[in-house]
């Protein structure tokens, strides 16, 4: 049996029932198993250690995907500083899906897209977590499919 949310000791109904969707973001955003594992235990070693009360189940989810989206960004941020470029490669196996076209995509619009398209969120769900405006979330959302549909287009013309 799984754990009931609590305001005031949220992790156990956390864990178990967002840890699939905070590995799901990671691995999207560091395109490495071993690094989505590492970010998702810090992420809940966060959790362990917040002292805020949460609203509800969707407050702590929101900030659950926000800090993975932070700890990709700072893991990105401190590789880059040891030489690698902020464009890096797909995944080993990737097989020319969607999913790998929207890996490709700046971040700004990758993890817009990808929260909206393939985790499910609003707009206004997704400024909340990328902290922004609903209207920022919409010109990304519009921007990546723009850019996913540039990317997409010209790969078939290629062929």
């Amino acid at each position: 049996m799984t754990g009931q949310f609590q305001k005031d000791s949220p992790f156990s109904y956390a864990f178990d029932h967002y840890t699939d969707t905070v590995y799901r973001v990671a691995v999207h955003n560091t395109r490495d198993a071993h690094d989505a594992e590492d970010v998702t235990q810090d992420v809940f070693e966060k959790l362990l250690l917040c002292r805020k009360p949460f609203q509800n189940e969707e407050h702590l989810k929101a900030w659950l995907i926000r800090v993975t989206l932070n700890l990709c960004k700072n893991l990105r941020r401190d590789r880059r500083e040891v030489a690698l470029t902020e464009d890096l490669p797909a995944p080993e196996g990737a097989d020319g899906s969607v999913l790998d076209e929207v890996r490709r995509l700046p971040e700004r619009y990758r993890n817009a897209i990808y929260l909206h398209y393939f985790e499910g969120y609003t707009a206004a769900e997704i400024a909340e977590m990328m902290g922004g405006t609903v209207n920022t979330a919409l010109s990304r959302l519009r921007r990546g499919r723009e850019e996913l549909r540039k990317r997409m287009i010209g790969g078939f013309e290629d062929e």
